[in-house]
């Protein structure tokens, strides 16, 4: 015959614990009603022994509670968080919590000039936006290269025009025949050795052309000054610290081909940085504005680069 449950029969109860064992009683959560508090309660008696209780469907008066935790020794711990929705919880409302950090925005979504740009894959470009092959010394971890620029490629126009004529200088005075005077051996040596300074002089014009870049990131305002292989000057400023931009076209060519100076006032170590003679200076000038005008909307949305 099966056994009937008799609920007048009273429930056994657990053995009590050691006087010795510390008993610690953590309400996890419970909802945000003031008056049908819900309660998850975990109870340690032993080390390594843990009986948790959960009851989600009885509701304990708000009194209930004030005296379930009078009663109970000093050794116990009673944690009350409120629950709320991770998803919607405001760490501002903790005093501990850390201030709000995340990675900065694509600058596609705050700059209209670098909306329009693809990115530039070819390292030779005078004005490359969102460089992809692209990094130098000094860069951060983080730090994404917004902007390359250098010196427009029309500006260069004369050293090329110089390294071609040097380079048809000995065939005419071969033609002419000014050194015929001199041995065949003598022509080939000389022919050679003005062939190399031709080539020193032009790989000279063309590396202070490549290396003398201004850089724009997120972050940063970069001017590398390449005077050498051996030696080159690079100044840094936050962009934070720019105060003033400024453009400005001088004569003809500059006006057809469209490129001139940027000039950039800092409150850092380097007063002023000047853009010499690269493409789109306008262009340029508003997306340092748009730069700072993120930076101020991330101090004040509390993001952190």
């Amino acid at each position: 015959m099966p056994e009937i449950f008799d609920a007048s029969k009273k429930r056994k109860k657990p053995a009590k614990p050691s006087k010795s064992a510390k008993k610690v009683v953590v309400v996890k959560k419970t909802s945000p009603t003031k008056n049908v508090p819900k309660h998850v309660v975990e109870e340690v008696f032993e080390p390594g022994v843990i009986e948790t209780q959960v009851d989600s469907s009885v509701t304990v008066p708000s009194q209930m509670e004030q005296s379930f935790q009078a009663q109970q020794p000093d050794d116990v711990t009673v944690l009350d968080v409120p629950m709320t929705d991770v998803a919607s919880e405001d760490s501002s409302a903790l005093p501990d919590a850390p201030i709000h950090s995340g990675p900065s925005r694509n600058v596609d979504d705050y700059s209209q000039i670098m909306a329009n740009e693809s990115p530039a894959h070819n390292p030779f470009r005078s004005f490359a936006a969102k460089p992809t092959s692209t990094s130098f010394d000094s860069q951060h971890h983080e730090e994404q290269i917004l902007l390359l620029l250098r010196q427009h490629p029309i500006t260069q126009v004369k050293w090329i025009l110089i390294t071609i004529v040097l380079l048809l200088l000995p065939s005419l005075f071969s033609f002419v025949g000014i050194l015929n005077f001199l041995p065949l051996r003598i022509h080939f040596f000389a022919a050679l050795g003005w062939y190399l300074l031709t080539f020193g002089f032009a790989l000279e014009s063309f590396l202070n052309w490549f290396y003398n870049v201004y850089i724009l990131t997120d972050e940063r305002v970069i001017d590398v000054d390449f005077q050498s292989l051996l030696f080159k000057n690079v100044s840094t400023a936050k962009i934070e610290n720019i105060e003033d931009v400024s453009a400005t076209t001088k004569g003809t060519l500059g006006a057809v081909f469209d490129y001139g100076d940027v000039q950039i006032q800092t409150a850092g170590t380097v007063v002023e940085f000047e853009f010499e003679s690269v493409p789109y200076p306008n262009r340029v000038t508003a997306f340092i504005n748009e730069l700072i005008v993120e930076e101020e909307r991330e101090k004040i949305e509390g993001r952190v680069n």
